[in-house]
């Protein structure tokens, strides 16, 4: 999976100028500050840095911020892909003076609020991302824009409501792409993951006939999440004997429109997560209307929707994994593999009953 590039859509109040967001203002720069906390970095030249914990300055919430005590993060494809990239770019100087890039989602307690927020308060429990370069969750404090957070859904954990924002909003904006609804026929390539696990979920919950694609260990893990039928991909050619259908959602990106487009009924839709060369190369300028990219935006509406499914039994998140924060190189190291099923979670404070 992939969530695109953060600054694709020009400048907007989520979207702060590159510079301003890569390094920090005067109050968040190293100092004598004893207002310290442990956030993760990277140590080393060259091309395979090490993810390590140093003591950084707790960040500064802007006008419009809300500042976050960190429970839980989680780790997804694109930590790897684009945080991990642009960390091997800097050198280790350039590192002392830029935020940290690591962690999208978060869920954990509101600390701190900017003076333009008006719907949180200290104390609140709060999830979301936030894209403007990196909500930086992989650290015990955060800051992330009030736009980018919702209340956590009231039955789930921290850990539970961390694995969700990335992975889940790509999978109901990723279904939404496809007018997703009673009756739509959808297939799901790569059902087992990070996002296939909230997507088969999702357009359950949205009325649709799901089929799942996944190797065969994965089987009753999506029968068990809604899947209506399962394709082992192992096994079957999916793209030879299935179909058709009027959403093919390529979770996985690895196929094209036209490697699917057997799949495809009349009026179907192919969308892709772009995440890897075929999916980015075939979807990256769409000139068919029935071929959609979906670049994951971070909206509070979007996330009390999850919110809202989460609390009424329609949706919850599957836990590969868990790592202390320590271990956060062996998180990354996990989810390099492409072997996860759900999510991968980082916790950055134990819960108490």
């Amino acid at each position: 999976h992939s969530a695109g590039l953060p600054l694709s859509s020009g400048w907007t109040p989520l979207k702060m100028n590159f510079f301003s967001a890569l390094f920090p203002s005067r109050s968040d720069k190293p100092g004598t500050d004893s207002n310290n906390m442990k956030a993760i970095t990277t140590s080393g030249w060259g091309l395979k840095p090490q993810l390590v914990i140093e003591n950084r300055p707790s960040p500064a919430p802007g006008p419009d911020d809300v500042l976050v005590r960190v429970h839980a993060a989680s780790v997804n494809p694109k930590d790897w892909k684009l945080n991990l990239t642009a960390s091997i770019l800097a050198t280790p100087l350039l590192r002392q003076r830029i935020r940290p890039l690591f962690g999208d989602d978060l869920a954990g307690d509101v600390i701190g609020v900017g003076a333009n927020v008006k719907d949180f308060k200290v104390g609140d429990k709060v999830y979301g991302m936030d894209m403007r370069l990196r909500t930086a969750s992989l650290a015990e404090e955060a800051v992330i824009h009030q736009n980018c957070i919702a209340p956590m859904p009231n039955n789930l954990s921290y850990k539970e409501a961390a694995a969700m924002p990335l992975a889940a909003l790509t999978a109901l904006q990723g279904l939404r792409l496809g007018n997703t609804q009673e009756g739509t026929n959808v297939l799901l390539i790569g059902a087992s993951g990070g996002v296939g696990t909230y997507a088969v979920q999702i357009a359950k919950a949205l009325g649709a006939r799901v089929t799942a694609v996944c190797s065969g260990r994965n089987t009753e893990l999506v029968k068990e999440l809604g899947a209506d039928k399962t394709i082992d991909y192992t096994v079957d050619d999916f793209r030879e004997s299935a179909g058709p259908f009027d959403v093919v959602f390529d979770i996985a990106s690895y196929d094209t429109p036209r490697s699917c487009s057997k799949l495809m009924g009349d009026q179907g839709i192919f969308i892709s997560t772009f995440g890897h060369a075929p999916g980015l190369v075939s979807t990256a300028l769409p000139l068919n209307r029935r071929v959609k990219n979906v670049t994951v935006k971070s909206r509070r509406k979007d996330l009390e929707t999850l919110k809202s499914m989460a609390e009424s039994g329609l949706l919850r998140s599957i836990i590969d994994s868990e790592f202390p924060l320590e271990k956060s190189q062996a998180a990354y190291e996990r989810i390099r593999t492409g072997r996860a099923q759900g999510k991968i979670v980082i916790i950055v404070r134990q819960e108490t009953a």
